[in-house]
């Protein structure tokens, strides 16, 4: 027969096992959390080095976003594609030993369109905060380089980003060089949230690494003020770009290739 007092000793013991159960789901799911984030951010690229940090915009999978991972979500099936078939055309593979020379005008507005495979994002550049950025990418656009690209990481677990830029699809290709991060004391960033609509550039999680990677926020995401934050998406663009979120993501982790075949068909940047 059980005594009062082995029966107390008993219910400690299950209560210290509760406990320590919860624990441990606590620091598993908290170990999640951080290699995911770490994932987002860290990719981008220099040149035709990956080089990687899993960190917005991972061997990107991303942050950041060049630039520039998170906690596993549970397996769903696969959300059919929304998007169309890509236009025909080959990805260019150019790269450039220098930042370009700054030919736009500083004191205008800029906007870059991506014309995708499942619809339009226009996207409102900062030129003045971020002159270096928008130069590179009006540069980049006038050459073709982001045409027939995909974009290749979708995150929807921590931080909520779309990642694109690179030609090589695998999160560490660049067009060769780097440019100076810009921008990062703007005011639309505030607690470290990137707020739905902004883009901004990957990096490898050193200072002025950005490339060509970027990415697209389509929800409010906890990040570093370490990603330049260079345009703000059009009301049409959020759509499209909750339209490729809404589909998800390949490995039901939460963080890797949209199930959305998402490609960048033409990429342009024009004086407004």
């Amino acid at each position: 027969m059980v005594t009062q007092e082995q029966r107390k000793r008993q219910l400690a013991r299950e209560k210290f096992l509760r406990q320590q159960q919860r624990r441990t789901a606590a620091r598993r799911k908290a170990r999640m959390r951080n290699s995911v984030i770490a994932s987002v951010l860290g990719v981008v690229v220099i040149g035709s080095v990956a080089l990687y940090t899993t960190g917005a915009l991972k061997d990107d999978d991303k942050t950041n976003a060049s630039s520039e991972t998170t906690p596993s979500a549970a397996a769903t099936s696969k959300a059919p594609d929304p998007c169309e078939k890509a236009a025909a055309g080959k990805v260019k593979t150019a790269t450039w030993k220098k930042e370009p020379a700054i030919t736009i005008d500083k004191s205008a507005k800029y906007t870059m369109n991506l014309a995708t495979t499942c619809g339009d994002v226009d996207i409102a550049m900062k030129t003045s905060a971020a002159p270096h950025t928008v130069n590179s990418f009006s540069f980049l656009a006038g050459k073709g380089y982001f045409d027939h690209t995909k974009c290749h990481r979708l995150t929807t677990n921590g931080i909520y980003v779309l990642q694109c830029g690179d030609p090589t699809g695998s999160g560490s290709g660049g067009p060769g060089y780097t440019i100076p991060d810009e921008n990062l004391k703007d005011k639309s960033l505030k607690d470290n949230v990137y707020p739905a609509g902004t883009v901004a550039m990957a990096n490898t999680g050193q200072a002025h690494t950005g490339g060509s990677q970027f990415f697209l926020v389509y929800q409010d995401s906890q990040l570093p003020p370490s990603y330049t934050p260079f345009g703000t998406i059009s009301e049409a663009g959020m759509k499209v770009l909750k339209k490729i979120a809404a589909a998800g993501e390949s490995t039901g982790a939460g963080d890797g290739a949209p199930n959305a075949t998402v490609v960048i068909n033409k990429a342009t940047v024009t004086k407004s």
